[in-house]
C-alpha cells in the first residue's frame, strides 16, 4: 500500500515538473503562421532577462512581446515587418542576430581582423624557427652508453 502511494506521488510530481516547462503555449491558425511564430519569439531577446528568447522567458515583459508578435502575425505582417518594429521600439539589442550596419561595423569584422592577426603572427614564428635550424649544429639525441 505504501509502495502505490509512492509510485503515485513520484508520477504525480513528474507530471507536474513537465507542465511547468511550458512557457508558451500559443497555438496559431496554421502550421507556417506557427513555424513564423517559433522562429520569431526565438530570435527576440527578452529585455528584462537578457540572455533568454522571448519564448523560453516566464516574464510578464516576455509575454507582452509574444501577444505582440502573435497579433501582428495574425494581422498579416511579414517577419521583416515584426523585427522592423520591435528594433525601433526596443533598439538592435532585442535582436540575437544583429544586423550588419555602419554603427555595428565593428562587430562583425572583428573576428576575421584577429583571425588574420593570428595568421600572421603564426607564419612568422614558423619562419624565425626554419631560420634557426641551419645554425644548429647540436645532435639531435646524444649516446648515452659511451
Amino acid at each position: 500500500m505504501m509502495r502505490g502511494c509512492l509510485i503515485a506521488l513520484l508520477v504525480s510530481l513528474v507530471l507536474c515538473a513537465t507542465a511547468a516547462y511550458a512557457v508558451d503555449p500559443t497555438q496559431m491558425p496554421t502550421p507556417a503562421l506557427q513555424a513564423r511564430y517559433l522562429s520569431l519569439t526565438h530570435e527576440l531577446r527578452c529585455m528584462q532577462c537578457q540572455n533568454e528568447a522571448i519564448a523560453d522567458s516566464p516574464v510578464d515583459l516576455a509575454a507582452d512581446l509574444r501577444r505582440q508578435v502573435r497579433d501582428m502575425l495574425l494581422a498579416g505582417r511579414t517577419d521583416d515587418d515584426v523585427r522592423n518594429f520591435m528594433v525601433a521600439r526596443y533598439g538592435e539589442f532585442i535582436l540575437f542576430r544583429p544586423r550588419m550596419s555602419m554603427r555595428n561595423l565593428w562587430l562583425w569584422l572583428t573576428p576575421g581582423l584577429l583571425l588574420g592577426v593570428g595568421a600572421l603572427v603564426a607564419v612568422r614564428i614558423v619562419q624565425q624557427r626554419s631560420r634557426l635550424v641551419p645554425q644548429d649544429n647540436e645532435p639531435l639525441e646524444e649516446d648515452i652508453r659511451s
